[in-house]
């Protein structure tokens, strides 16, 4: 059966659950893309964007304790094809903090998987910048949010948003976070079919050149959730045309959040995650599609990382 979850208490998100001398624990929230604009082609290898992201109340829970050697040890307590080894962004954002400042405490992590993998809703960044915060805070580091989104940038391209407000215009490659105020009075449905999109197969698919700028989506100032939804309706995800034609799957999931009652639907990321927006959380369970035993389905809304 698919997953639901409905957080009506508000929208700022109190992070960090508990915090003692030796153990933390945070739950690390997803986002999305509410436009993605993929840009010119950079020298280092990467391609410039333009995005508008938005925390949303969906986390995974990550519990941090202290060790006594300077090493990092991942237990996963969902059953996902998530490695933990070097190639898990929790260890990349431990061995970074600890080359660069000779740390001489190691990490032990519980990692609760509730945020889809390889979806488009960045739970592996979200979990490295927790990781950050958590070497900051339990070896006394003592970086600012700047430092932290200037060592998360080295790390991975979404990892500097979680040291946001948690909504935020994005551009470079990731690491230039202009945060904005837009309405968030709204509620979303993120549906996940059961794909794996990689990132560089999605850029491999663009069907056009990216190696000259295009004009980049500019929104006005919005004082209500309709005025935001229609100054949406003029942007795109560039990753969509192809994600598609490669997965007609995503089209069923379109066609169903708009017989829910969304007032919009797009595609976060390079996908496969399709989002809807609604007024008011909508009864995803009366909906047949939605109730696809092979779709993760989440009510949720956004959130502030204040």
């Amino acid at each position: 059966m698919p997953v639901y979850s409905n957080d009506s208490s508000g929208t700022i998100a109190v992070l960090i659950r508990h915090r003692d001398r030796a153990e933390i624990v945070i739950d690390a929230p997803a986002k999305v893309n509410l436009f993605l604009q993929v840009l010119n082609r950079r020298p280092d290898g990467f391609h410039s964007i333009n995005s508008l992201f938005q925390a949303v109340s969906l986390y995974d829970r990550l519990r941090f304790r202290s060790l006594p050697t300077p090493e990092v040890i991942i237990h996963l307590l969902t059953d996902v094809p998530l490695p933990v080894n070097e190639d898990n962004l929790i260890a990349r954002a431990y061995n970074s903090l600890r080359r660069r400042f000779d740390l001489k405490l190691g990490l032990e992590v519980w990692l609760e998987k509730n945020v889809p993998i390889a979806a488009g809703l960045g739970g592996g960044s979200s979990d490295g910048a927790a990781t950050l915060m958590t070497c900051n805070l339990l070896c006394d580091i003592g970086l600012s949010d700047d430092d932290l989104r200037s060592l998360g940038a080295e790390i991975g391209s979404d990892v500097p948003f979680f040291f946001s407000n948690g909504q935020a215009l994005v551009s470079g490659r990731g690491e230039i976070l202009t945060e904005t105020s837009f309405p968030t009075d709204y509620s979303m449905v993120l549906a996940t079919p059961n794909v794996s999109v990689s990132t560089q197969s999605a850029y491999a698919g663009l069907q056009r050149s990216l190696t000259t700028s295009a004009d980049e989506y500019k929104l006005s100032r919005c004082r209500t959730v309709e005025q935001f939804v229609h100054e949406l309706s003029f942007t795109d995800n560039d990753f969509e045309q192809s994600a598609f034609q490669t997965y007609p799957e995503l089209e069923v999931l379109r066609r169903a959040l708009l017989r829910i009652g969304a007032q919009l639907v797009r595609m976060t990321g390079s996908g496969p995650t399709m989002f809807g927006i609604f007024e008011r959380a909508p009864r995803v369970e009366e909906d047949r599609q939605l109730t696809r035993g092979d779709w993760q389905v989440h009510v949720v809304r956004p959130i502030s990382l204040a």
